[in-house]
Parts: structure tokens; sequence; C-alpha cells
């Protein structure tokens, strides 16, 4: 498996979640409740920093055994905490993830998730040898739809009955990246 890794693009830096970070992750989560707590499970008031710890300590030990990639998304120049992206739901056989992100609401509009997303999804096709990255956005979360369009994601089309939130059953919205969509970029 890969050993931890560091992502930048001079603006934002992507990075595994570090210990001693608890505090001021709850802090990110607990600014953004409004805007996360409707597209994600684990966004709620029940979130604390003894969550943030947990999943800090889970997330480390996932990334060892190359099941899921979580990133601490960060301010280049300050270290600042802005948000999360991870790459997930990896599959061995078919050679694609998951890509999720969120942006601390204080951070929102600065392009950082499409940054993130852009970010991660080169990691998964030169580092970890994927030939697909997918953006799963429950029907109705409009921002983080936006991101998937501005950063030239594929829309495939609508799922339906494709994930659960908390107890609600949602459809969502397929996007995909794809290997070619970076080899295109770069030839330009």
């Amino acid at each position: 498996m890969l050993p931890f890794i560091t992502l930048t693009d001079g603006i934002i830096t992507l990075r595994p979640f570090e210990f001693g970070e608890e505090n001021i992750l709850h802090q990110a989560v607990h600014e953004s409740l409004p805007e996360l707590e409707p597209w994600m499970s684990w966004a709620n008031e029940r979130y604390t920093s003894e969550t943030s710890l947990n999943f800090i300590t889970l997330t480390r030990t996932y990334w060892s055994n190359g099941s899921l990639y979580a990133f601490a998304v960060v301010d280049a120049k300050t270290g600042e905490i802005l948000g999360g992206c991870s790459l997930s739901h990896m599959h061995p056989i078919y050679h694609f993830c998951n890509i999720g992100y969120w942006v601390r609401t204080s951070r929102h509009g600065a392009g950082i998730a499409g940054q993130a997303a852009q970010l991660a999804a080169r990691f998964a096709f030169e580092r970890l040898n994927l030939i697909r990255a997918e953006i799963v956005i429950a029907v109705g979360n409009e921002p983080s739809k936006r991101v998937a369009e501005k950063v030239g994601a594929h829309y495939e089309g609508i799922l339906l009955n494709r994930m659960v939130i908390g107890t609600r059953i949602s459809d969502a919205y397929m996007f995909s990246l794809l290997p070619s969509d970076f080899e295109l970029a770069a030839q330009l």
C-alpha cells in the first residue's frame, strides 16, 4: 500500500488528517452543519471532537490497507483546514472509486472543492492506477452538483434509490472523471 502522501497545486494541499487535529476538524464540521447535514449522514449535532479523533484513527488505518484515502484539504500557505476530500469504495476488480468532498462554510465560493476533487482524481489515476472516479451526489445537493460540473466531470444520469442519508432514501446524480480528462488538459 502507498505511504502517506501530500498533494498540492500551490493553492490547496491534500494530506492525511493528523492526530492532534480533532478539535480543529470538529470546529470546521460544526461551522458547516447547516450545509452538510442534509447530505452527509455523519454530519450532525452528535459529531464531537471524539468523533473526529475516531475518524482520523480509522482513516489512517484504512489508508494503510488501501481501502480509503481520506485527505484533509488545507490552505497551502497557512495550513488552515478547509474541508475534506476522499477516495472511497475502492473496487479491486473494476478499478474505480468514489470521490467525495466538502468545504467549510466560511471558505465556500473559492473553487476549493473542485481543486480538491481534481487533485484526488489525479492521485487515483496516476498512483492507484484506477480507470474511473465516480462522483455520486444526492439529487437536490446543487452545490456539489455545480462542483462536478465545473471540473468537467461527465454527467451520466440519475441513479434511483442510490443512497441513504440518515433514514432518507435518495436518488443520486452520477458523474465521472476519467484519466483521459487529465491527459487532454495536459496537452492544451
